[in-house]
């Protein structure tokens, strides 16, 4: 017997019916899209012309920097501030006062302290994509050196054998943890900084901050990458409309002569047409023939609103409440500052959390803590418990000061948090603090002298 084969042909009048995934097609809507490889080579490839885009972009363009400097506010506040988590109570504040005499002193150039170095390294992590410090000892203590994104030698790329590599300056072991990186010396004279020999620097003493975007990432990419190309057509867009605001400014209108007689008509003691002009409280009565057009140009008015929405959606690539772009807060109210803020600092909080602390600070605590310990300048008898520290940001700025910190006493009285996560959330240290209030206590007099009055 035949097999039927007419049992899977398609009734040609009947239409086709597809169900595709646009995304994932190639044809007209998919063809917009380009591939995308590993975290690893995409990376690696487009880490230095974006950088180099992205700080263009930071340095020419004021939406960008106000953006860009209100994260590094957000993150990094007065500074992040740790509490030591030692087992034993009377060892938590000789620790404590290690970090902050090491804090004061953390700058190698001493232009700053340890919270102005990272609100540094933050500035450059958003900016470039990543940041990096050198930690140094020497007879005085552990200091901080930060160099820039391209020190690290991006273009030493090699295997070592035995299931070692570098990557892009990086220097990786069989199991893929980072032993040290290749740095190239630099100095401030130097015309030619990338063309010394790197040297070798362990990873136990370099800082690498970077919020990855995936897995197998190993030099980080500017914050910018999304915005980029928006930011140089809105500056384009601003340039164009600056122009024709200028070049409308210049005149009023055009008279046009429909009937081409090329002379004054009405207005003998005129040479031509062009000596008619606007002057203020003035009617002109035109020539036989000819027509008046001002310029009143529409497309201005429609870029306004194009233009509005553009910062939106730079805002919405950085991940930021518009206003702190454009610090424009027209139509807003204190429910809806709120609202906007709570999605954006939680973002902050996560990357504090999951790429500042554990990156930069924690690996500052642990080596200024052993180095106290190997000294002998902290009695401390085991050094695990004293590597030991939680970190806590500072408190953000709420739009209702009064409200917010009536809802901290609120949750201390609550049992909720302690004072001493309290102090600390708000940039100092709960033993300083309470050093000081006990100083004002005792230059204070229990009673005042006052005079009888009759």
């Amino acid at each position: 017997m035949a097999w039927p084969f007419h049992l899977f042909l398609r009734d040609s009048a009947q239409p086709v019916q597809r169900r595709s995934f646009d995304a994932a097609t190639g044809g007209r809507r998919g063809s917009t899209f380009m591939s995308y490889g590993s975290n690893a080579t995409e990376t690696l490839a487009a880490a230095a012309p974006l950088r180099s885009r992205a700080r263009h972009a930071y340095a020419n363009n004021g939406y960008i920097q106000n953006g860009v400097n209100a994260i590094v506010a957000e993150s990094v506040g007065a500074g992040i501030e740790p509490a030591s988590a030692h087992i034993e109570i009377g060892l938590r504040d000789p620790l404590n006062q290690q970090w902050l005499t090491f804090a004061e002193s953390a700058d190698v150039e001493g232009r700053t302290d340890l919270r102005g170095l990272l609100a540094q390294m933050v500035l450059a992590c958003v900016v470039d994509g990543e940041s990096f410090a050198v930690i140094e000892e020497d007879p005085d203590g552990v200091q901080v050196r930060l160099i820039p994104a391209e020190m690290v030698e991006e273009s030493k790329t090699a295997d070592l054998g035995e299931g070692r590599y570098v990557a892009s300056g990086i220097e990786f072991d069989a199991r893929g943890r980072r032993e040290a990186y290749h740095i190239q010396p630099q100095r401030p004279t130097d015309l030619f900084p990338t063309s010394r020999t790197p040297i070798r620097v362990p990873a136990k003493d370099v800082l690498h901050l970077m919020r990855p975007l995936g897995p197998g990432q190993v030099r980080g990419v500017s914050w910018l990458a999304p915005i980029l190309l928006t930011v140089n057509e809105l500056d384009q867009l601003q340039d164009a409309l600056l122009v024709g605001a200028k070049i409308a400014a210049m005149h009023a209108g055009f008279v046009t002569d429909n009937n081409n007689i090329g002379g004054s008509g009405a207005y003998p003691e005129a040479d031509s047409l062009t000596d008619i002009s606007l002057e203020p409280g003035v009617v002109r009565i035109l020539p036989a023939g000819t027509d008046i057009k001002f310029n009143s140009p529409a497309e201005a008015k429609d870029s306004i609103a194009f233009a509005k929405l553009t910062l939106g959606q730079i805002a919405a690539g950085l991940g930021i409440p518009q206003f702190w772009l454009d610090g424009d807060l027209t139509g807003a109210n204190y429910s809806s500052l709120r609202a906007g803020l709570i999605p954006a600092r939680a973002k902050l909080e996560q990357y504090q959390y999951h790429q500042i602390i554990p990156q930069v600070l924690a690996s500052l605590w642990r080596r200024v803590q052993t180095r106290a310990y190997l000294s002998g300048s902290v009695d401390i008898p085991d050094l695990a418990p004293a590597l030991k520290a939680e970190w806590l940001p500072p408190r953000f700025m709420q739009v209702d000061p009064m409200k917010d910190t009536q809802a901290l006493i609120a949750q201390i009285d609550a049992k909720l948090t302690s004072r001493t996560k309290a102090v600390a959330s708000l940039g100092w240290n709960i033993a300083d603090l309470d050093k000081e209030i006990a100083a004002e206590n005792a230059n204070t007099p229990d009673t005042l002298e006052t005079n009888d009055v009759d």
